[in-house]
């Protein structure tokens, strides 16, 4: 691997200001993800205030700091792309059946997220070697099934919640989902997003999506729609302390599911990556996959450590790579010390979470489209033409994704194991793209071994990636 160049994007440096407001700009696109899983973990296992508090801090700041790893990367480990790192939704109920058992609580909950974690550092490496599996054609079709099931996520968000939520005698209809208010703000949110798109040149235009945000909190707060519930009682400065729940219980099988559930992040992980590589125009090469799957390991040791959970690269933030054009690793990083400073200010945290989740759909449908559209833009290299194949390779993988999205509870009925499987659409998809892949196009070649792998002796990691403008194999 060479050098970068200057024009390489993925090196692009920018003032300071600069750097930050687009870093502020990728958190506020992953904040309502981020806060959602402690809150949720928090709520299910009945905690007190204090500590559900506690989960949040603490999130955030991990989050920061494996984002920081994964974009500037630390010996073998971070795959030094424009990735930004949170905690992963896919992981939530195996964590709240950990966490609801009396004799695991909080503490079986981080012994299995560092266990997991340790996994997922000793099976990076051959993952990596999975890398020849994933040539544009599967690529682009999982990239296009992340946004299209991602979109369902959005549109809640944009009608202002779920459509069901807990009542007193079980699961009622939300009365507030699809309030004409929370409807108007998503769709001022989206409209603002393209029309500043349109308007703005330059740098400015790069900020399109944090000033749509900002437009739509504005008329929220105006409305009075606004709850700033807790800011008032939150200390200024919160110290994370790790272990802060006691020292971690390492229960067999809470550590083997959640392992099940790193192997499904790890998938999805390897497309995302990919695509990220595609956009930058640098070739993933198996090195690279390795260091950034092992990112995802570190990050569950670091979480389980400050008392909180799994982590994976956040797919909406792919999207605003796409949107922006701005694919400078050195922003995502300045996103991920802005995330450590929430984490450890109680009160501008409180804050970001008081933004309503119907301002973050209206720019969520703009960004999670951008996730398929670069699937669509992946999807544009493959022939079609001379191989009807590939038609079928796609159609039939998206459709098998679709199934979980449109029929969530279509496997209730099956084994736990198998429905857990299923319902994953990415998981599926990404199953079915690469098989469908083999039968039709057969087994990938082997791509030349590097110098490590041909000499035997470990080569030193360059400290950057090469910058490549072939597809992403």
């Amino acid at each position: 691997m060479t050098n970068p160049t200057a024009a390489d994007p993925v090196e692009k440096t920018y003032p300071i200001p600069s750097l930050m407001a687009l870093g502020l700009q990728h958190v506020l696109v992953m904040y309502a993800g981020a806060v959602a899983v402690p809150l949720i973990v928090g709520s299910a296992l009945h905690l007190p205030k204090e500590q559900i508090a506690l989960l949040v801090s603490a999130d955030l700041f991990a989050c920061g700091l494996v984002t920081i790893i994964q974009a500037l990367g630390i010996w073998k480990i971070g795959i030094r792309l424009p990735i930004m790192m949170g905690v992963s939704f896919t992981a939530v109920p195996s964590i709240i059946a950990t966490g609801t058992n009396p004799d695991l609580g909080m503490p079986g909950i981080i012994g299995a997220v560092i266990g997991s974690g340790v996994f997922t550092i000793l099976v990076a490496p051959f993952f990596g070697r999975w890398v020849r599996f994933f040539p544009p054609i599967v690529t682009g079709t999982v990239m296009l099934i992340i946004g299209l099931s991602l979109m369902r996520v959005g549109v809640n968000w944009a009608a202002g919640g779920q459509p069901m939520i807990k009542g007193p005698d079980g699961m009622i209809p939300n009365p507030a989902y699809g309030a004409p208010f929370a409807l108007a703000v998503a769709a001022v949110v989206l409209l603002s997003i393209l029309l500043l798109t349109r308007v703005l040149k330059g740098f400015l235009s790069n900020l399109a999506v944090l000033m749509g945000i900002g437009i739509g909190f504005a008329i929220a707060i105006a409305a009075g729609k606004v709850d700033f519930y807790g800011v008032a009682d939150a200390d200024w400065v919160r110290v994370i302390h790790p272990l802060a729940f006691g020292w971690p219980i390492f229960e067999f099988w809470s550590t083997l599911s959640l392992c099940a559930v790193m192997t499904v992040m790890m998938i999805e992980s390897t497309g995302q990556f990919l695509a990220v590589g595609e956009m930058t125009g640098r070739k993933i090469t198996q090195r690279d996959l390795t260091r950034g799957l092992r990112t995802d390991g570190v990050g569950n040791i670091i979480g389980g450590l400050l008392n909180t959970f799994t982590y994976t690269t956040y797919a909406q933030n792919v999207g605003l790579l796409q949107i922006t054009g701005v694919l400078s690793r050195f922003v995502v990083a300045a996103g991920g010390a802005i995330l450590i400073l929430l984490g450890v200010l109680p009160k501008v945290a409180f804050v970001s979470a008081s933004i309503p989740s119907y301002v973050v759909g209206g720019a969520a449908i703009v960004m999670f489209g951008m996730v398929s559209a670069t699937g669509v833009k992946i999807l544009s290299k493959v022939d079609f033409a001379t191989n009807r194949c590939n038609l079928y390779i796609v159609a039939v993988s998206v459709g098998l994704a679709m199934v979980p999205v449109v029929a969530e509870n279509i496997f209730d009925q099956l084994p736990a194991t198998v429905g857990k499987f299923l319902h994953s659409g990415v998981l599926v998809g990404t199953f079915a793209a690469a098989l469908l892949n083999i039968l039709f196009n057969g087994v990938p070649a082997k791509e030349p071994q590097d110098a490590e792998q041909q000499s035997g002796v470990p080569a030193a990691d360059p400290p950057e990636m090469a910058s490549n403008t072939s597809p992403a194999a």
